[in-house]
């Protein structure tokens, strides 16, 4: 049984992991008749955002507590995550990827990673592992893979253009579809960047699932 490891960044679209790219991640995974185990970093989010108000609160909450609430419980700390144990790595996307993972979202192409979820993102590569990064989380991958990494985010001119001002190369990708990097072993899809409902994500990341694990095979 082919094991995967998912990277969860808290839980909720405006702060968190997107929970429906998690959850179908997951769903699918298993679908496919492998197993997972979601990891986080145990940090404090950026800033937590009221989901029905759009309001940034002022109370504070950590990235691994928060990704508990998809996993059931079942989360590790991203610092027990050990490559070797794994056939490949999925990172769901949200708004946590780019104020969690990285600083995207305050930086833009100017961006640092998190080290954690670089030496986690470097590991795979060096293993020559395959991945998947849906959404936003492709902004990642020129400082994981480096130089003309090909991936996409679906349409978006300005998280296109931040990719490949970091060295990536953005390919266009509508939502229902995929985009394969097969020399980086790497595959990504736009899911809520482009999705307006489940039906619409659904598709681009059960294509994501079967096509890594079948480059894990």
């Amino acid at each position: 049984m082919k094991k995967v490891a998912v990277l969860l960044s808290g839980s909720g679209v405006f702060d968190g992991a997107e929970v429906n790219e998690a959850v179908l991640t997951l769903l699918h995974i298993s679908k496919q008749g492998a197993s997972y185990q979601c990891f986080a970093p145990d940090v404090d989010q950026l800033h937590v955002v009221n989901h029905l108000s759009g309001d940034v609160s002022e109370e504070k909450r950590n990235v691994l507590v928060e990704s508990a609430r998809i996993a059931r419980g079942e989360v590790k700390p991203l610092s027990e995550l050990d490559a070797a144990e794994f056939d490949a790595l999925i990172l769901p996307g949200g708004f946590g990827v780019a104020k969690n993972f990285c600083d995207f979202a305050v930086n833009g192409a100017d961006m640092t990673v998190n080290e954690q979820v670089l030496a986690v993102g470097k590991a795979f590569v060096e293993a020559r592992k395959p991945a998947g990064y849906m959404c936003i989380a492709p902004v990642l991958l020129p400082h994981i893979y480096g130089e003309g990494v090909r991936a996409t985010i679906g349409f978006d001119e300005d998280v296109a253009s931040a990719i490949e001002n970091m060295g990536g190369k953005h390919v266009e990708c509508p939502v229902d579809d995929i985009v394969v990097d097969d020399a980086n072993r790497l595959v990504t899809t736009p899911a809520y960047m482009l999705a307006t409902n489940l039906v619409d994500a659904e598709k681009g990341i059960s294509k994501l699932v079967e096509k890594v694990l079948y480059m894990a095979s």
